[in-house]
């Protein structure tokens, strides 16, 4: 859930917001996971608001990120994290891929090419020592 905050009305509001989706978990027999809830500021100004939410009778922990659909956003709208998070999403399975080739590839040259090398070697070492 997210608001755009201009003034103590709209802190109001969002926090008004916040107690109608409690009361609508509680109405259906939802549990709202607590763990998973933050609050972060989206802003370059340095005039912020203080971050007091509360959901469910639990303060909603400030963050300086949250991560939203894979994509890390930042407070300060910058992408340093999340390109950080894709390259080592990235490395990871690029080392997952090599390693699996490397199998696959050994038992390819073994199933496959050794049989042909070694075909008829042994008539061939044979042939040299009569």
């Amino acid at each position: 859930m997210y608001r755009k905050i201009v003034n103590e009305r709209d802190i109001e509001t969002l926090q008004i917001d916040l107690d109608r989706l409690g009361e609508w978990a509680l109405g259906k027999a939802m549990k709202i996971n607590s763990g998973k809830n933050k609050a972060v500021i989206f802003t370059r100004a340095r005039v912020q608001y203080p971050l007091n939410y509360i959901l469910e009778d639990q303060r909603i922990p400030e963050a300086s990120s949250c991560q939203y659909l894979g994509i890390i956003l930042s407070h300060d709208l910058i992408w340093a994290d999340q390109v950080n998070y894709t390259a080592q999403r990235a490395w990871k399975a690029l080392h997952f891929i090599m390693c699996v080739l490397k199998t696959v590839i050994r038992k390819a040259y073994t199933s496959l090419v050794g049989p042909i090398l070694e075909h008829g070697a042994s008539c061939c070492d044979r042939i040299g020592k009569v």
